[in-house]
């Protein structure tokens, strides 16, 4: 197994970041009204998977790094809320999209769930 010395080291902050990076694109194709509503939620949300696993990673104690990552996956299952509100709002254009991020989102929380039960033990 690979030592982890990073918080970039971390498969699951690398596949988020990916996400962000999907997620960003995609937004660009939202309907123009949605610009400051759900866009922006979507980002907001999506921005803080990744920098809760890094935040968190900074933290002296394992108690305190369970806790972020309880908040990145809190954003996981907010993103993937939204982006199903999307679908259900029909939001077509981005169809194309839908299922890249919700198997990369799905990979993710399973990810992050794996993740703070190894940290519990």
């Amino acid at each position: 197994m690979q030592k982890v010395n990073s918080y970039r080291d971390l498969v699951v902050w690398l596949k988020s970041i990916e996400l962000a990076k999907i997620i960003y694109a995609n937004c660009k194709i939202f309907p123009e009204d949605e610009k400051f509503g759900l866009v922006i939620q979507i980002k907001r949300a999506t921005v803080s998977i990744p920098s809760n696993i890094a935040e968190g990673f900074a933290r002296n104690t394992t108690k305190d790094y369970l806790r972020f990552l309880n908040i990145a996956l809190g954003s996981a299952y907010e993103v993937q809320t939204q982006l199903l509100l999307s679908r259900e709002l029909g939001f077509e254009k981005i169809e194309k999209q839908f299922d890249k991020s919700m198997f990369l989102l799905e990979e993710i929380i399973k990810m992050l769930t794996s993740f703070r039960k190894k940290l519990n033990q």
